[in-house]
């Protein structure tokens, strides 16, 4: 038997085996409520069943972890973009950015995984840390890198970061761009400055048939949609 096949199966074996308590904890927010959903992986979720979260309609798309920093690239960046886009996802890619690696090796990094003719989304930056700089020394390293990230892929990017982590760091600097905002609370997120929020990372525990442990799941805000980040090729 096929390797690939046998492990769909074993999945599906041991998922339909659960108790019925187990399969009733797979009820989440995409199945209760209307909005468009999507989820972010890494090399974390470690064997991804492309097949099923393929059949799965309630989930609209994925980002994919390509890089971190100047060098780092996911192992598994290059198997879950070639596999998630054959089975007919809309798929986009994101990078961890590092404040105190140099800008230019940290978008040759990103841009050398991450080709823009195999993109559905635009890119995501996902924005964590200072790194211990001052403020005003961070947001010049990561200006400076939105720059040139919009200078290679014709487009400005999407950015990644916590509730709280904005209001500390980027509050009021980044209008420019459209975020995606991680607040793992049932109340949706608002922040300081009422700004308007595109995306809501809503859990880092999410749960979704094709995955064997926890994924992180979000969704669209409001009247947004998918649209507003597919990827313009030009």
């Amino acid at each position: 038997m096929n390797c690939r096949l046998h492990l769909i199966l074993l999945y599906i074996v041991l998922h339909f085996s659960l108790p019925s308590s187990s399969q009733t904890a797979l009820v989440e927010c995409e199945d209760t409520c209307t909005h468009i959903h999507g989820i972010d992986i890494s090399h974390y979720q470690g064997d991804v069943f492309w097949e099923i979260i393929g059949e799965n309609t309630r989930m609209a798309y994925v980002y994919i972890k390509a890089t971190e920093g100047g060098d780092r690239i996911d192992k598994r960046y290059e198997n879950n973009l070639r596999v998630a886009h054959s089975h007919g996802l809309k798929v986009g890619s994101y990078h961890f950015y590092r404040p105190k690696t140099p800008q230019e090796k940290q978008l040759q990094n990103f841009a050398t995984q991450c080709l823009r003719s195999e993109q559905d989304l635009v890119p995501m930056i996902d924005v964590e840390t200072t790194a211990g700089l001052s403020d005003s020394a961070f947001c010049d390293s990561l200006f400076r890198f939105l720059e040139l990230v919009e200078r290679h892929y014709r487009q400005k990017p999407l950015i990644y970061t916590g509730a709280n982590f904005y209001d500390k760091h980027l509050l009021g600097k980044i209008d420019d761009y459209k975020v995606m905002i991680a607040q793992y609370t049932e109340r949706e997120p608002r922040l300081k400055d009422d700004r308007d929020i595109t995306m809501w990372q809503y859990t880092g525990k999410g749960r979704i048939n094709g995955i064997k442990g926890y994924v992180d799941k979000s969704r669209f805000m409001g009247k947004h949609s998918l649209r507003e980040i597919r990827y313009r090729h030009r």
